[in-house]
């Protein structure tokens, strides 16, 4: 993660505006990069840090021309105090075991993505994919990338994670969990394990991508404090400038 690189001679390219999917009436853009394989971990780490999301070999921000809404999120690991709710959660998923593989994709991770999108987002842009495009997802990637998969009692694969790692935390690219476990709150539980991982690989922040001011879809990310945003002044804690305000 440390080949030299030149910002400057980077390609970006812009996409058309299309309809938000988080704030009605708003219109997104989004600028982007390719990775390659050979600076991909090093470039990814770098401009995650800027304030871009990875997704497969491509990493990209918003560049939308009316609205600035969307703020990259990270929590403080070391920081992090479960309330009552979150540490319910993680009693409740007390019997999972975690475990880190490569990023190589296998049909039961494909099944249960299959599940989790046929009852969770079924119109979404991920509706139709087939098995080699969830390969290229998992494995098509310029990154240092792990798959995070959490099994039931019986060895069951019931969660999973496709997660970066940086010099500085974790960034969860993509989550999904079989949708009919509903009351082990997966996807809570998830970034709780995560944060948990953080701090136990002596990383500083668990990066969550982007949050939504009064968008119901990011509002669960908020939860997980302290957390930073990412402003024109570089990462602050929203909650700490509204005190020193005061």
């Amino acid at each position: 993660m440390t080949r030299p690189f030149d910002p400057k001679t980077l390609p970006f390219y812009i996409t058309l505006p299309s309809p938000c999917p988080y704030l009605p009436g708003e219109m997104e853009r989004k600028i982007f990069t390719p990775l390659d394989p050979l600076n991909g971990p090093y470039l990814n780490d770098y401009l995650t840090h800027s304030g871009f999301r990875r997704s497969q070999n491509v990493i990209y921000r918003p560049a939308c021309e009316t609205c600035h809404s969307c703020k990259s999120l990270r929590v403080l690991a070391h920081d992090f105090q479960p309330n009552k709710s979150f540490k319910r959660i993680s009693r409740k998923n007390a019997d999972l075991t975690r475990e880190v593989t490569e990023a190589f994709a296998t049909y039961e991770q494909y099944e249960l993505l299959r599940n989790y999108l046929n009852d969770r987002h079924k119109e979404g842009g991920m509706s139709d994919m087939d098995f080699d495009r969830y390969e290229l997802m998992v494995e098509d990637c310029a990154a240092q990338t792990d798959v995070i998969e959490y099994r039931n009692e019986n060895g069951k694969l019931i969660a999973c994670c496709i997660t970066d790692t940086l010099r500085d935390g974790m960034s969860m690219v993509y989550s999904f969990f079989d949708p009919t476990q509903t009351k082990r709150s997966l996807g809570t539980f998830m970034i709780l394990d995560h944060i948990k991982m953080c701090v136990e690989n002596g990383l500083d922040y668990l990066y969550l991508g982007y949050w939504v001011k009064n968008s119901p879809k990011m509002e669960y990310k908020s939860r997980f404090t302290p957390y930073e945003l990412l402003g024109k002044n570089g990462w602050y804690n929203e909650e700490k400038l509204f005190r020193f305000g005061d």
